[in-house]
């Protein structure tokens, strides 16, 4: 994604095995309180990056009022096999709440029950599990990509070639998301899906994935894609492709990149271009800091609970003229947000 996004591969795997082994403190008023842990499978784009600094900011902000004693972050390569291991190493460290954003929503299951055998309390979110004993923070990744999908049908006329760009591979929101775009797609046979690629929620990977198909389709209407910054680089493979492209290029998903969103706005002025944008918010991060600690401290919390996307339209993407480069669209929330929006919800 734009200017905080680097490729993925071997160079983000030894990224997350280092940073395994890293424990996130601040200074503290005085150690005592619980350990909180977070264990983030992937750390290879945007909005990982922010989701992690969301997190890493609740948490340091909770150190130096000493309601924690420490804090951990781990990040890993998207493998199941080494998050296993991280969790693991968790239990043995006898932290008390485990947040989790998961490499699968199945294969981490067992491991996540020896935490809650062994008296930790798991908070899965974003990527989610389903273990019964964890609590689950999600988005409805159904809804939200449905709506979008159903916005791009209409402003086709229901007819149009799509490119469908996947997200990160194995994840329950990328199975989530492609289900509800398809969903939509099969109910209107004068779309046409010529292409499914990877992009990995990242631009970069997008953009080549992209690349790598046009010159073998016909001509694309609209790319449906999953968003964390994979919408500048979709953006960026039809700019540099050229042609009528260049001039009058397809109706893309926004994924609430900042970098897409600038372009976008800059599209508008030159031809009128119209799209929508709709993206998870990765200030989760934050949000599942003050849940984990609320739960820590004995709160009832529903083991289900939802957070809001958020949406740019024509009519406020000027509100995001100053969004900084390199960011994906998110508020921060606060314990008191979490405690209003999350706690408060029906089980």
């Amino acid at each position: 994604m734009k200017t905080m996004q680097k490729p993925a591969g071997l160079k983000y795997a030894l990224l997350g095995l280092a940073a395994a082994a890293t424990l996130a403190a601040a200074p503290a008023a005085q150690a005592k309180g619980p350990v909180i842990a977070l264990s983030n499978a992937y750390y290879g784009n945007t909005w990982r990056h922010q989701m992690v600094e969301a997190f890493r900011a609740a948490a340091t902000e909770a150190r130096k009022k000493g309601e924690i004693s420490k804090f951990i972050i781990v990040n890993g390569n998207g493998t199941v096999n080494e998050q296993m291991s991280q969790v693991s190493d968790l239990i043995l460290r006898h932290v008390n709440v485990i947040a989790i954003d998961a490499a699968s929503d199945t294969a981490l299951n067992g491991i996540i029950a020896k935490a809650c055998a062994a008296g930790i309390k798991v908070v899965a979110f974003d990527s989610i599990v389903s273990a019964p004993c964890a609590y689950k923070l999600d988005f409805d990744f159904k809804r939200y990509q449905a709506a979008q999908a159903r916005w791009i049908v209409r402003k086709l006329h229901g007819k149009g070639n799509v490119i469908v760009v996947r997200g990160v591979k194995g994840s329950a929101p990328d199975h989530d998301m492609y289900t509800a775009q398809m969903g939509v797609l099969k109910q209107h046979p004068g779309i046409k899906v010529v292409a499914t690629v990877y992009g990995q929620a990242t631009g970069p990977v997008a953009q080549a994935a992209v690349s790598n198909v046009l010159p073998s389709l016909p001509h694309v209407d609209a790319v449906l894609d999953q968003g964390g910054g994979d919408d500048y680089g979709i953006a960026q493979a039809f700019e540099q492709y050229g042609g009528s492209y260049a001039r009058h290029p397809p109706i893309i998903a926004g994924g609430g990149s900042a970098n897409f969103i600038h372009w976008w706005a800059e599209q508008a002025k030159k031809t009128g271009y119209q799209t929508i944008s709709m993206n998870t918010t990765p200030g989760i991060g934050g949000a599942a800091f003050w849940l984990s600690l609320d739960i820590a401290g004995g709160a009832k919390a529903p083991k289900f609970m939802t957070m809001p996307v958020a949406t740019v339209t024509q009519k406020n993407l000027a509100q995001y003229a100053d969004l900084k480069p390199g960011t994906i669209v998110s508020p921060s929330y606060s314990r008191d947000w979490v405690k209003t929006h999350l706690l408060s919800q029906k089980p």
